[in-house]
């Protein structure tokens, strides 16, 4: 009889053990797709602004899909949840310029369950035919709800807030940020799932002509759609033209305690509009038809205070021309965030209350709860600004005038609803002092063109401290300030009325991507109920 060298139970040390080599690169294969999902992410930070890369958001995605394809749910939920992480943690850093890690780390750590839901529905449709779509279709619809909850929703950071540079920018116009948004996902998915089926031929030497097709068409529509969409971008002035003055008094210094400076920033902008009336009076400068402030450049409520009121007046007396005033007033017991339309003759004539605040700045959500954990929160938001409910379109020495203020142009519904009651020409003011000389700028600017684009119409940015701009309805920034300076922009721009499909369908395409999402989800679903039934019989 042989007897065997191995018995059974023999000790593990004298079986054969894989070389080290090996167990790391198995180690490394495992890491992989986790390391590939965050580094996804920050391609696609890094194809937003301030830089001009938008085109990186395309291998972002096709990256991303390559790494989700075929998974489980469970995986694309890690996997999914990495890519916002490496997506948002650069993107939002300036949320913690002046209060520290904590409010930007937690705001990051929510918004990226979002897209955590979402790669697990994109893992879960990429076994269907046709994937791209439904994937696409699914990221829209994580950005839908991302918009809307919790606090009224957090849009930042919309794949079609990248594309203000890119090629795709004209399907703004055909149906808002969710159609843009989608194109760009779609075509960076469609690249992913072509250059896998070309792998797969040239390994086989088979070609999948039903999937090859899709795929090619996931690349080829949305580029076809953005060069059809062209004619619908356009500077024309329907309506003639008007000449817009845009102020930038600058502030003493950055940071949130710029608010205590609140007589020295309103000073500022009197002091640069009293300036450019000398030079109008000079014939250096063209004379404007109305002047635009920006947000806060009168925290000293003007309706309270006479001296704050004279001040205004005063700036207005010397341009002769009605200027929108960015004020903190209080009106019946509320505190309201308001642009003030002053005439130089009649003083104060009209008011818009900004609508979408800012969580934990204008106002904090569960105060009792967060007061408990950390007072300090509740001391720098010592008093919850309330809302405006009324769209905010001031009639400007013949023009109309919609105003979005700040945090309100990443909110598609704010910007439409003042298009849609009339408004021949947008004006976003804002207060960036709070962030310093952060990206968060330059961000919010790229809003301010895709919704030039979306609407056709001049988009006008007052900012306290930079950066102002004035923005023709085909995107293009024709004049801007630096950052911290004290400047002013005078131009004639176009004014139109008509309507792009964007704003007359508003909501509509994206309500029907979000049902094309929950179509391609519920037959994932169904599709693998009905294998787990196959397999247990």
């Amino acid at each position: 009889m042989t007897v065997t060298a191995t018995t059974v139970g023999e000790p593990d040390r004298l079986k054969p053990q894989a070389a080290p080599a090996s167990r790391l690169a198995a180690r490394l294969t495992r890491l992989y797709p986790a390391v590939a999902a965050a580094l996804s992410g920050v391609l696609l930070y890094v194809s937003f602004p301030p830089r001009t890369l938008w085109w990186l958001a395309l291998p972002a995605f096709a990256f991303f899909g390559a790494v989700l394809r075929g998974r489980g749910w469970k995986a694309g939920l890690g996997l999914g949840y990495l890519f916002g992480l490496g997506f948002l943690l650069p993107l939002l850093v300036w949320t913690g310029v002046e209060v520290g890690p904590g409010p930007w780390l937690a705001l990051v750590v929510i918004e990226a369950i979002f897209v955590a839901l979402v790669g697990a529905g994109i893992a879960a449709v990429s076994r269907l035919p046709a994937w791209p779509v439904w994937a696409a279709a699914v990221w829209i619809a994580g950005e839908a709800a991302r918009a809307r909850v919790p606090f009224h929703g957090f849009p930042w950071g919309k794949i079609a807030f990248g594309q203000a540079d890119g090629v795709f920018l004209p399907l703004a116009a055909v149906g808002g940020t969710p159609v843009l948004g989608f194109a760009v996902v779609l075509c960076g998915f469609g690249l992913s799932e072509t250059a896998r089926l070309a792998v797969g031929a040239r390994r086989t030497g088979t070609v999948r002509r039903g999937a090859a097709a899709a795929a090619l068409l996931g690349v080829a529509v949305p580029v076809v759609g953005a060069v059809a969409a062209r004619p619908l971008v356009t500077d024309e002035a329907e309506d003639g033209t008007a000449t817009v003055a845009v102020i930038q008094g600058n502030v003493p210094r950055a940071g949130l305690d710029f608010n205590a400076q609140r007589r020295a920033v309103l000073d500022h902008h009197a002091r640069e509009t009293e300036r450019l009336a000398a030079e109008v009076k000079a014939g250096k400068a063209d004379r404007p038809d109305f002047v635009l402030w920006p947000e806060n450049s009168s925290d000293i409520d003007p309706f309270a205070n006479a001296d704050a009121r004279y001040v205004i007046d005063r700036a207005a007396k010397a341009i002769g021309v009605p200027i929108s005033v960015g004020g903190v007033v209080e009106r019946d017991g509320k505190l309201l965030n308001e642009q003030i339309l002053w005439d130089p003759d009649k003083g104060p004539t009209d008011t818009y209350d900004k609508r979408q605040i800012q969580p934990f700045g204008e106002y904090l959500p569960l105060r009792s709860m967060i007061g408990a954990i950390n007072d300090e929160w509740t001391s720098m938001v010592s008093r919850d600004f309330s809302r405006g409910t009324e769209p905010g379109v001031f009639t400007m020495a013949g023009t109309e005038v919609g105003l979005v203020t700040c945090y309100e142009a990443a909110f598609d519904w704010a910007v439409r609803s003042e298009v849609t009651d009339g408004a021949q020409l947008i004006s976003v003011p804002s207060n960036n002092a709070t962030f310093d000389r952060s990206e968060m700028t330059y961000q919010q600017l790229a809003m301010s063109r895709v919704r030039a684009v979306e609407h056709s119409r001049t988009v006008t940015v007052p900012v306290t401290s930079g950066v102002s701009a004035i923005i023709m309805p085909d995107g293009r920034i024709t004049q801007k300030t630096g950052m911290f300076v004290a400047d002013s922009l005078v131009q004639e721009v176009p004014l139109r009325s008509s309507e792009t499909p964007a704003t007359r369908w508003g909501v509509w395409p994206e309500t029907v991507l979000v049902l094309v999402a929950a179509g391609g989800l519920g037959w994932a679903v169904g599709a693998g109920v009905r294998g787990w039934r196959a397999r247990d019989v």
